[in-house]
């Protein structure tokens, strides 16, 4: 899932300075998983911008409103009769960026500030921990190094082997944080694959990742 978290207070009342009637918008996806951007969230944030415009002797009025995603145009449409309704100053959304970047293009003379820091691709390490898994490159080769991905989980991006440097299965970088390519090696060795890591393998194509510019996927049998 999409990980992320809320930005301050204060930030936000800076973005919104201007402005005495706004929509904050939630999402029922990823954002609400990890405790960021539900339904719940978006009630709290929304009573703490009001309670702050209040004692600035400044009011601010926000209305909330959670779609069950904010990464699919259709249900951004649903944000059309309360924005044509109301004549909101602005926006607040508190979805991943992806969120307030399609709330921007479908309502192009509408201010649209992200509430929520995206952080990373990610998954529950224990309750109220997330961890980053997935650099999202594109071209996922974890079955290489059984089934963990040192791209991401290494802390210098190692992809071709261990720095050397970890102490008693720690990272060096972060003595709280496990040699993920110790784990690959202790796997693979219980799987009876480690012979495999002396395979010469080439240069991974970095093309897929980011590095090739914004990326889009297009399957032919579903948009026919």
């Amino acid at each position: 899932m999409i990980v992320a978290e809320r930005k301050p207070v204060q930030e936000l009342l800076a973005m919104v300075a201007p402005y005495n009637k706004i929509l904050m918008v939630g999402c029922k996806g990823c954002v609400t998983v990890c405790n960021a951007g539900g339904k719940k969230e978006v009630a709290i944030l929304s009573a703490a911008l009001r309670l702050a415009r209040r004692k600035q002797g400044n009011p601010l009025t926000v209305d909330e409103m959670t779609l069950d995603r904010q990464c699919e145009p259709e249900f951004i449409s649903w944000l059309e009769e309360s924005l044509n309704k109301n004549n909101y100053d602005a926006v607040i959304s508190l979805a991943c960026s992806i969120g307030p970047q399609y709330i921007a293009e479908a309502f192009k003379d509408l201010p649209v500030f992200p509430g929520l820091n995206t952080s990373f691709m990610g998954g529950t390490a224990q309750h109220g921990v997330w961890e980053e898994y997935c650099a999202a490159c594109g071209n996922c080769g974890i079955h290489n190094f059984g089934g963990l991905c040192p791209v991401t989980r290494c802390a210098k991006n190692l992809f071709n082997g261990p720095c050397g440097g970890s102490e008693n299965g720690m990272c060096e970088v972060n003595k709280d944080r496990p040699c993920i390519w110790e784990q690959i090696y202790v796997r693979m060795k219980t799987l009876g694959t480690v012979e495999s890591l002396k395979k010469t393998r080439g240069a991974k194509d970095w093309s897929t990742s980011l590095s090739g510019g914004p990326r889009k996927i297009i399957r032919e049998d579903l948009t026919l």
